[in-house]
């Protein structure tokens, strides 16, 4: 499948009304090579419940930072048992200790360089190397479009510049449409999470910007 053969409007408007759970299954009936990603935030349990219950054993890419809080640990480790994920972990080549000695700690988003340098070491690196260990073809997100200015410029299906095929089968979903499923299938979340590379919400940490 060479995804500019997709009609990727046509794809779209076709799976605007599909469930989240239908549109799994059809990006899985692809018969490609298919990988979903997590960062183990909030609520990132939604996305990997419903993966793991169409295509159970999909690899799981979790770009482990060095800086995630305790509650991102534990909530992760109850995921990874009680969904039994298949999760590939990849880290930053420099430990968190020596970079914030470094860099006197996590770079403010004021200082442009340097922070664009600590999110390329600790998020997009790593992920370059999960990209060219998995070889995906498809890669399966949980992004939302009512989450960053970035995301509203997307759509459910879209083939991002590295020409992998992303599908986003949350992405007509309301904070409260995931705190619903959150709350149906009795799934942890992560109140206590933080991501360095973004710093608040509304930034984008670059693994959806990125070439």
């Amino acid at each position: 499948m060479k995804t500019l053969e997709l009609d990727i409007e046509q794809l779209n408007r076709s799976l605007r009304d599909a469930s989240a759970e239908d549109i799994v299954r059809w990006s899985v009936s692809l018969d490609r090579s298919i990988m979903t990603s997590t960062s183990f935030g909030t609520n990132a349990a939604v996305m990997l419940h419903l993966v793991s219950n169409i295509a159970p054993g999909l690899p799981t890419v979790w770009v482990d930072t060095g800086y995630n809080l305790r509650d991102t640990y534990v909530v992760a480790e109850r995921l990874i048992k009680q969904l039994d994920l298949n999760v590939h972990v990849f880290s930053p080549e420099m430990t968190s200790e020596r970079r914030n000695a470094l860099m006197g700690g996590i770079p403010t988003i004021e200082d442009e360089k340097l922070h664009e340098e600590f999110t390329r070491q600790v998020k997009l690196e790593p992920f370059n190397r999960a990209l060219q260990a998995i070889k995906p073809e498809i890669w399966l997100t949980g992004i939302r479009r009512e989450e960053t200015e970035f995301r509203q410029e997307l759509d459910i299906v879209s083939v991002d510049a590295r020409g992998i095929l992303k599908v986003a089968p949350l992405f007509h979903w309301t904070e409260d449409d995931v705190e619903a499923y959150m709350l149906e299938h009795s799934l942890p979340s992560a109140r206590h999470y933080f991501d360095p590379t973004k710093v608040h919400d509304g930034r984008e940490c670059g693994l959806h910007t990125a070439a």
